[in-house]
C-alpha cells in the first residue's frame, strides 16, 4: 500500500489545499507520511545519539531504568522469538518543570550532546505538531487556531520514544541460515 504523501512545506503557501489532503489521506487511510517539515536535521541528529545510548553497555543503560513513565527499558528476554525484542528509552513532556525534572539523563560525560539534541528535536517536533493541528483543524472546517482555543496545547503530554531493535534472527532467518550450512556439508 502507498500512503499519501503531505508536503508540509506546501501548507505554508496553500494551507487550505493541504488540509484538504489531509482530511483524504485520514479518511482514505488512516495515515499519511509527512515531508518538509524542517525537522530533518534534527531527526539525524537524534538517531546518532539513540545509536550512541543503545550502544553503551547494558549497566550504564540501567542506571536510567524506566521509572515515572521515562527512562530506559530493556528488552524483554521471556519473549523469545515470539515477542518484540526492542529496548527503549522514553523522553516525557518538557513543558513544565515539575514534569521536565522527571526525565533521566546520561551523564553529560557519558553521552555529552545527547541531552540538548534531544531536547532540540523534542521541541521542533512539538511545533511542526502544533502547526499540524491547526492544518487538522482546517481540514474538519474549523478555525484554524481551534485545538489552541481549547485548551488543547496547554499542558502538552508529548511523550518521545527512542527504539532499538538488536536484530535477534526469527525462525525463518534460522531455517535459511540451517538450508545454507546443510547446502555447504559434504555428503
Amino acid at each position: 500500500m502507498n500512503l499519501p504523501i503531505i508536503d508540509f512545506y506546501s501548507a505554508e503557501s496553500d494551507r487550505l489545499s493541504t488540509a484538504i489532503s489531509i482530511r483524504q489521506a485520514c479518511i482514505e487511510y488512516g495515515f499519511f507520511y509527512l515531508v518538509n517539515h524542517g525537522v530533518e536535521n534534527d531527526l539525524v541528529r537524534a538517531f546518532d545519539e539513540s545509536k550512541r545510548f543503545f550502544s553503551l553497555p547494558l549497566e550504564d543503560k540501567m542506571k536510567l531504568a524506566y521509572k515515572e513513565f521515562r527512562g530506559y527499558t530493556p528488552p524483554d528476554p521471556s519473549l523469545g522469538l515470539q515477542g518484540d525484542s526492542k529496548e527503549s528509552y522514553y523522553i516525557g513532556p518538557l513543558s513544565d518543570s515539575t514534569s521536565a525534572n522527571l526525565n533521566q539523563w546520561p551523564s553529560q560525560e557519558l553521552l555529552g550532546n545527547c541531552r540538548p539534541s534531544i531536547e532540540s528535536m523534542y521541541w521542533k517536533l512539538f511545533g511542526v505538531g502544533k502547526k499540524l493541528l491547526s492544518l487538522i483543524a482546517l481540514s474538519l472546517n474549523m478555525d484554524e487556531d481551534f485545538f489552541e482555543k481549547i485548551g488543547a496545547e496547554d499542558k502538552p503530554a508529548a511523550f518521545l520514544r527512542l527504539l532499538h531493535y538488536p536484530g535477534v534472527m526469527g525462525p525463518h532467518d534460522e531455517i535459511c541460515s540451517a538450508i545454507q550450512i546443510l547446502a555447504r556439508s559434504p555428503s
